[in-house]
């Protein structure tokens, strides 16, 4: 419905599934992180006043379930079904945030993808599918991503997906313990009007 969050929901393109993080997740989730420490902390999101102000798994997760509630968040475990395995896996998480409605019809797109899995198309495909979802779905009309100028795996995303560079953020986020400059990428649903996903897959032969 077209001027408000619909949440819970889940999204689908082949083997790659977005679907509502969740408190049972911990456990999977937790091991991912932990796998992938060295590959995510330099582009981690920390608290200016200190590392013990982060919140728990479940902090987190209450958080993110209470702002879909209010629709001012999207918050998707990426999964993958993989051969062998009797569920999808986890395979990173995306957080559609910071949603305006009114005049605006904005919001701001986070991810983080297992290392082991990187360069195969999940980033840019689950970013396309999110996106697909605010602009024809909830109606959203403007999706920004702002990312570390020194994050080239992230920066190939972007520009795999056709956002517009707007330019530099200076001490935009704290990041990994400082004040950290940005680029901030946007892409608004004029476009993409056959979809940011059937543009990007039309890429594959």
């Amino acid at each position: 419905m077209w001027g408000q969050a619909i949440w819970p929901v889940t999204l689908e393109c082949g083997d790659l599934i977005l679907r509502p993080i969740k408190i049972r997740d911990q456990r999977e989730w937790t091991r991912v992180r932990t796998r992938n420490a060295a590959w995510l902390e330099p582009w981690e999101a920390s608290s200016p006043a200190g590392p013990d102000q982060l919140p728990t798994y479940a902090g987190m997760v209450r958080v993110l379930n209470q702002q879909a509630r209010q629709g001012s968040a999207l918050p998707f475990i990426i999964t993958e079904r993989q051969p062998g395995t009797p569920k999808p896996a986890i395979v990173g998480q995306l957080t559609v945030s910071s949603i305006v409605w009114g005049s605006a019809l904005s919001a701001t797109l986070g991810y983080w993808v297992d290392q082991g899995r990187a360069g195969r198309g999940i980033a840019p495909t689950a970013v396309a599918m999110a996106t697909d979802h605010c602009f024809k779905v909830m109606g959203l009309h403007r999706m920004e991503i702002n990312i570390r100028p020194e994050n080239a795996a992230s920066l190939r995303v972007v520009e795999k997906l056709g956002f517009r560079d707007e330019g530099l953020r200076p001490r935009y986020l704290h990041i990994n313990g400082k004040w950290a400059d940005h680029r901030s990428f946007a892409l608004t649903d004029e476009e993409v009007p056959e979809g940011i996903l059937a543009r990007w897959m039309s890429q594959f032969p």
